[in-house]
């Protein structure tokens, strides 16, 4: 199957989108509640305390691994020490080192700690719900709002867990030609991390009511990407038994050829030479986050390991290096290590109307045919009029502003995504299944008349169960999911479909049709609305086009 890759756009737009993510609206639920009593619990480091509201245990800022800073910069964690008596997990734990996060500790270097939702610490075995954050791979953290976890734990009864780990620069620069064996994985120590978090999962979660037999990885965007690596990571593998990739397919990382380019990059904007690069451990953190800040932050993961001088450096991901990331998780093929354990795996509608919006790109909403095709043509060539011909076949009532985020989304994040479930879906091993997220917000893109539909990012707080009808008292609130009432079923669909993924492997809630896995004749895709239905072979006039020009 050909590849298909992104334009210099794209990327661009990612990038700024990737610290936006923590600022995004969210609606209809309330961000913090008044402690009703404290709970303690063991963990093998030492007793935590946390505290119980609105019918939840919350621990928040619990370390999972031990110093990162200093002699540990791009390396391997210290052990984490024990501690005596009992530490209070009450607040967030500061998130990787980025620039300041609203409502959150000033980021660290020393940044690994976790959050935990659990119903209640009575020995019951629930299902763990891992969640990694979106952001690209140089923003967020497991304490934003929208992805708070207290309504899935309250109203589904299950363990959500979402932690910090490095990123950018600090989590994946590429030092392991230069560093020998101490550095061996550098480039994947923001993944690592995340391994990590879920080892200790696997050792501690009992104590909190989760079963560590039973645990869905899931993520968002770059925490999608991240994901994807997850279910190919070999120390990874033993800690989860399912997975939800959402608006992220990692199919491909970066080469170790291209990560070494960015290292040496890095070096020269310090002014050093590969013979003293270890001066790099001295540099103080806000420096290293200048110069990442010049840097593009979205790698475009092409399959063509073969560089040009002319190429331009692409910035830091997670990298195909051979020992933390064996192989590309999806390329050539779906990843062995990961063959007998569901997969979840999908998409927004309007992907592209969230990064318009960050980008204030409001051109094409006011748009003609003749006009998206000029836009589109700087992207696909000459294929630009083809793609636009066959949508508007497909969609004969469709706008031009509707045909070109049509277009724009599901190479964003589409082709990624049903590569993902075809491959897998090949493997004839554990089932995959295939959504898109369709519920249409009616907020519209700042400076025109045109609905954000279903923006990229716009599922974070429907999968959470976080669209909820306001408390009493509480002024409602509008965010990405508009102010139509019917936005409060939508999410219990979400949310209800993906703990049951997350309790038994297969999909499902009450007011939704059985979900059938997909596979190469039927190709079933769940479509996720306040009322859901099953579409077989979606976008099927829209696919043979993008295969035929090689993007699929």
């Amino acid at each position: 199957m050909p590849h298909h890759s992104q334009s210099r756009r794209d990327f661009i737009a990612k990038i700024s989108a990737a610290t936006a993510l923590s600022t995004l609206p969210f609606s209809g639920y309330s961000f913090s509640g008044k402690a009703e009593e404290f709970i303690t619990t063991e963990t093998q480091f030492g007793k935590i305390k946390g505290q119980r509201i609105d019918g939840v245990n919350i621990f928040k800022g619990v370390p999972y691994g031990g110093k990162l800073s200093g002699e540990r910069r791009f390396r391997r964690p210290a052990p984490l020490e024990n501690w005596i008596g009992v530490k209070d997990t009450l607040t967030l734990g500061p998130p990787a080192i980025q620039n300041p996060r609203r409502g959150e500790p000033d980021p660290s270097e020393d940044c690994l700690f976790l959050n935990v939702w659990t119903p209640a610490n009575d020995g019951k075995k629930r299902a763990v719900m891992f969640y990694s954050h979106g952001g690209g791979y140089v923003g967020g953290s497991g304490g934003a709002g929208g992805q708070d976890g207290a309504n899935l734990a309250r109203n589904f009864d299950v363990v959500v867990v979402q932690t910090n780990h490095r990123l950018g620069l600090m989590g994946f620069l590429y030092l392991d030609e230069l560093g020998g064996a101490d550095y061996a994985g550098s480039g994947n120590m923001g993944v690592a991390d995340i391994a990590l978090g879920l080892k200790w999962v696997n050792e501690n979660i009992s104590n909190f009511s989760g079963d560590p037999n039973n645990v869905m990885i899931f993520g968002e965007s770059g925490g999608g990407g991240k994901t994807s690596c997850l279910y190919a990571m070999p120390e990874a593998a033993p800690y989860f038994n399912k997975c939800s990739i959402e608006s992220g397919p990692g199919v491909r990382m970066l080469s170790t050829d291209r990560a070494a380019r960015t290292t040496a990059h890095v070096l020269k904007e310090l002014g050093l030479s590969e013979s003293n690069w270890r001066k790099i451990l001295e540099v103080p953190a806000p420096t290293l986050l200048e110069i990442q800040s010049k840097i593009p932050t979205v790698p475009p993961f092409q399959p063509n390991d073969g560089l040009k001088d002319q190429e331009p450096i692409w910035g830091f991901g997670p990298v195909v290096d051979g020992k933390v990331l064996p192989h590309h998780p999806f390329d050539p093929k779906a990843t062995e290590t990961s063959r007998n354990k569901p997969l979840l795996v999908g998409w927004n509608e309007d992907e592209h109307t969230f990064f318009a919006w960050q980008q204030k790109d409001i051109e094409p909403f006011s748009m003609d045919f003749e006009g998206i095709k000029g836009r589109l043509s700087t992207e696909f060539g000459e294929n630009s009029d083809r793609l636009i011909t066959t949508y508007r076949k497909a969609r004969p009532n469709a706008s031009a502003p509707d045909i070109y985020v049509a277009i724009k989304s599901i190479n964003m994040m589409g082709l990624g995504s049903i590569e993902i479930a075809e491959k897998k879906a090949q493997q004839q091993a554990a089932p995959v299944y295939l959504y898109n997220f369709g519920y249409k917000s009616n907020m519209k893109i700042p400076g025109t008349e045109y609905e954000m539909g279903t923006p990229h990012a716009m599922d974070i707080s429907f999968k959470f169960n976080n669209e909820v009808p306001p408390k009493e008292g509480e002024a409602p609130r509008m965010g990405f999911g508009g102010s139509k009432p019917d936005r409060f079923q939508a999410s219990h669909n979400f949310a209800e479909l993906w703990t049951n993924f997350a309790k038994t492997g297969k999909p499902s809630a009450e007011n939704a049709p059985e979900w059938p896995a997909y596979n190469l004749s039927e190709r079933a895709t769940m479509r996720i609305d306040a009322k859901c239905e099953v579409i077989e072979d979606r976008f099927s006039a829209e696919l043979a086009t993008w295969r035929e020009i090689g993007k699929l």
